[in-house]
Parts: structure tokens; sequence; C-alpha cells
């Protein structure tokens, strides 16, 4: 707002005492001082209000001046109840350094003017904001990119002070304001995307507020912009790939005006998203066309000259991939009324971008189809640097979660479950069916577990726990319950350690002197043990088929 507009307005009671030509100044904000030098709160544009305690003596006034003007305010009013009068000497300071100077009458509060200032000032704001956001809207609807997400939260920095960053749903950092300054932690943002994924799943209304140590968070979903929400929709279709800006306030008390003009930024950033979704349209058609020859059982060689064609734009500049990988991901909800393939394929484009890395423009080097409610990713690994046969560490099952797992969760909210498998890297494309095959038994594997978010690798697959996966359930269970509660009943009346002395003597081989000293147990003692679990059992530890029985029912409870 204008200082002329303050000096119209009756009701704040202000008089103008010198700065007639500076009345077209705008004024950003209101601070109320007393102190003799205020600029460490100053940041320039402020209408400054004072009762005059800082003044001793006329020679007071200049220096306040001087650190006022040096700091850019926008103007300073000043209180009649301490002097009476505003002191000449004040009025010849401001003058001389050309700051518009008002007088305040008694019966006017500085809280008055204060709240008036910050209303008007907020409302232009948020006009201006808007206009610029509708601006850019329609430049990024209609024409070539605006600059991305970083953009919009630059106008939020520097027209409503706010500091904003946009999260994937697992909390990697996509984008943040130059006024947001440092990033996010890391587990700050895993904690904001668990809270957002935990709020849309119970069905609260946004915006939704965390509060991270003394810092308030303001949540808002950034769903695709040409989404339409039919009264069938089903939250979980797309609650695992929504964005997320989080905005440091506290929303609770802001005006309608203030939430609609952010709900307008969220459909601003989700013009970017979109487009970007678009982009991974080349790469999960690669995707679907080299897994439609592995699964069909094409030669090699066609195989191959797909693969030609899929690396130079997974991989720009780097030629072709040595080495490729496989992850196969499966989303499952209760009931089994939403489709889980879209989920997974979303889903997994978004786990295999390294959390470390901030920005969208790392999932450029992922492709993944997706068939029935299975997502498979083909990841390229280049060679390492003087290594040409050795594709290094790859995607690792237990490294790929590790990350993601807490918003995951909150995102599957007891009903949902996220289960991935990792093939070893593959140099050929005669490898490529089995390292699916692979990928998706590791999967299984994974889906044996218990948790909402498991992961299996091709490390796992020694050929034992190959099979426990496709053991039936009730099988497992009575298997496991005929051999083994026998052993827990007994321990559970006299504290015998049956069940760990059985553990620890199978992990020895056998071995009466390893197992011995590994529990720290005489070997007569061991022996008696042993001895107890043949006797509750019925089995015999010497023979190969019990022994492997019991350390299947282990593997198994």
């Amino acid at each position: 707002m204008r200082l002329r507009a303050l000096l119209d307005t009756d009701a704040l009671g202000l008089k103008l005492l010198g700065g007639a030509d500076e009345l077209e100044r705008g004024v950003r904000g209101v601070m109320t001082t007393d102190l003799r030098d205020p600029s460490r709160y100053l940041s320039g544009g402020e209408l400054v209000l004072t009762g005059l305690a800082w003044r001793r003596d006329a020679a007071d006034s200049e220096p306040f001046v001087r650190i006022l003007a040096q700091a850019g305010v926008a103007a300073v009013a000043a209180g009649t109840a301490e002097l009476g009068d505003v002191p000449d000497d004040l009025v010849v300071a401001c003058a001389r350094h050309r700051l518009p100077l008002f007088a305040v009458h008694e019966s006017v509060a500085f809280a008055a003017i204060t709240e008036h200032v910050v209303r008007q000032v907020s409302g232009e704001r948020a006009g201006d904001l808007a206009a610029v956001v509708d601006r850019h809207r329609r430049m990024m609807t209609s024409g070539p990119a605006g600059g991305g997400p970083e953009v919009v939260l630059d106008l939020l920095g520097s027209d409503l002070d706010l500091r904003a960053w946009v999260l994937s749903p697992t909390g990697r950092l996509i984008a943040g304001s130059k006024a947001a300054g440092p990033s996010l932690p890391a587990d700050v943002c895993a904690q904001l995307a668990a809270e957002q994924l935990a709020a849309t799943r119970t069905g609260r209304r946004g915006p939704h507020r965390v509060t991270q140590g003394r810092t308030t968070y303001s949540l808002f979903p950034v769903r695709g912009s040409g989404r339409s929400a039919p009264a069938s929709h089903d939250v979980r279709e797309t609650v695992l790939s929504d964005w997320v800006l989080a905005v440091e306030a506290d929303a609770g008390d802001w005006a309608e005006e203030r939430l609609d003009l952010l709900h307008g930024v969220t459909q601003l950033i989700a013009v970017e998203r979109d487009r970007r979704n678009a982009a991974r349209a080349v790469r999960r058609r690669l995707a679907q066309e080299v897994l439609e020859l592995v699964q069909t059982g094409a030669a090699p060689a066609e195989i191959a000259a797909r693969l030609r064609v899929a690396a130079p734009v997974l991989l720009p500049g780097l030629g072709t991939a040595p080495h490729w990988q496989v992850v196969v991901a499966r989303v499952d909800w209760d009931g089994g009324e939403v489709d889980g393939g879209p989920v997974a394929q979303t889903l997994l484009e978004e786990i295999l971008v390294d959390p470390a890395s901030t920005g969208p423009e790392h999932s450029d080097r992922i492709a993944v189809a997706h068939t029935g409610d299975e997502a498979i990713a083909l990841v390229p690994l280049p060679a390492v640097t003087g290594e040409h046969d050795d594709p290094g560490t790859g995607v690792l099952a237990d490294a790929l979660l590790a990350a993601v797992r807490d918003p995951l969760t909150a995102g599957l909210d007891g009903d949902g479950r996220l289960t991935l498998g990792v093939s070893a890297a593959v140099h050929s494309a005669e490898g490529l069916h089995g390292a699916l095959e692979e990928a998706r038994h590791a999967r299984r594997v994974a889906a044996a577990r218990q948790g909402r978010v498991c992961a299996a690798g091709h490390q796992e697959l020694a050929s034992h726990v190959l099979l426990l996966p496709f053991v039936p359930d009730d099988v497992r269970r009575a298997f496991t319950a005929r051999l083994l509660d026998p052993l827990r009943d007994y321990d559970r009346r006299h504290r015998a350690e049956l069940i760990p002395t059985l553990e620890a003597f199978l992990d020895c081989d056998g071995s009466w002197t390893r197992c011995a000293s590994r529990l720290h147990l005489h070997v007569n003692t061991l022996r008696y043990r042993v001895g107890r679990i043949e006797q509750l059992t019925g089995r015999d530890l010497s023979r190969l088929e019990d022994k492997l029985d019991f350390f299947l029912a282990l593997r198994m409870s």
C-alpha cells in the first residue's frame, strides 16, 4: 500500500509533518520500536511506529533517523502521548534524510494502525501473487515449460514471505524456494510425507498441520492438474503418487482467500508434475516393449536390439549399458478392488530414485512397465570406471526401502502391502529372462515376511529359501507346530532354552564342540539338551532328514 492511502484514512488519526513529496512510497509492513538502534529488526519498506521513549534530548533524533533511512524504511509515525507534541529536532532530522514523518493522535492505538496496514498489505500481496500465478499458469499450459516448481516457490517467498518445499510421497525433496534457505533434513522430509499420507488415508480435511520441534508446517496435496475425482474415486488409487507442498506456516488461522491462493499454487505445480509424468511415457513404452519380448521368449538378438534403442534414452551420453537389473514390485490392497499395477508402477519410479538426490530429473534413467498387479523396472547400470565387467553394487534390496519405509507404511495404512524383489545384474539379453524370474521369486520371498513394506534381493535366494514362499500358510503352520510347539512349551515351563540350543546346533553343522563353545556350555550339558529335543519331538538329530526338517521349521516360524 502507499503512504498516501494511510494519510487518507481518517480512522488512523495521522497528521503529516514532513515528506509530502514522498507519499507514493510503498509500505511493506509495520514495526513498533523505542530502541535507539532498531536496525537489526528492519528489512526495508516498514512504517516505523515509535512512542519516542528512545529520545533523551535533541541530539538523539539525528542518529535515530539516520539509522532508519539507511535501513530503507518507508516512513516514521511518532506518538504524542509521551511528549505532547512531536519535537522539532525530529522533524528537522526527517526532512534532512527525506523520510516522511507522521504524528499519531494520542487517542489512536499503535495496534490499530498495525492491524490496518497488515490487512491491507496482505490483501495486496495476495492479489499480486494471484495475478502472477494466473499468468504463469497460462504460460505453462499453453507454451514452453515455465521453469519448474522452483519458480512458483520463489513467488511464495518473495511476495508472501513463505518458505516452502515440494516433496514426493516418499519424502524426497523435489524443489525448494531460494527463500527457503537450506534444504529440509531428510528425517523431516520423511516425517512430513508420512503425516500427509496418513492424513489423506484417514480422510482428514487439509491443509494438514504438523509440528516438528518448534516449527509448524502446513501440508497441501499436489494432485494431477487434469485429474477429476468422481464420487466413486478411491483414494488408494492416487495416495502413493501425489506430491505435497510443505509450507513453513500455520494455515489454521488463514483467511479463505489465502487458502484459495495456496490451492491455486498446488494446481500450478501440478501442471509441471503432469508434464514430467508425460515425459515418462517414452521410458515406460521402452520397458513395456522389452518386457513383452522377454516374456514371449523372443530371440536374444531381438531383445538385444531393443536394449540398444533403450540405452541411449536411459543413459544419455553414456552409450550402451553393460549391465541391467530387474526390480519387481506389487501393491496389494485388502479386498482386491483397487488395481495395484499403476500404483506400483508410479511408486517404483519414485523409489528407484536415489533418496539423497533432489529434483525429478534423476528419474530419467528409470523405465518401468506394469502388467496386471505387477510393476517391472528395467534398471541400466553404467560400467564402473576401470572395471568394465563389474557393475558395482547396483540396486540393493535392503537399501531400497530404508529411506522410504515409514512414509509408505503410513500411506498403506493397515490395508495395503508393498513387496519388492531385486535381481542380480546381467550383462546380456540372454540373461534378462532369468533376471525377471529371479526378481519375481525374490518378491515372493519378501511377501512371505511380516510387515507392510518388504523387499528381498537375489542374495537371499538360496534353494531352501526360494521354496518357502510357495508353501501354503496352513501347511507351514502345521509343520512348524508339530516340530517346534513341544519345545516351546517345555521352554516356557522349565526355561530350558531348547529352541536357542537347536538353532545353535544346526548353525554349527552338528558340531558338539563348536556348539558348546558358542553357548558356553559343557558338552555333556549340550548332549542332555539335544537328547531332550529328540525325546520331545521323536526326531533324531544325527539324521540329515531330521536336521533339514528342523532347519526349515525354524526358518518358517
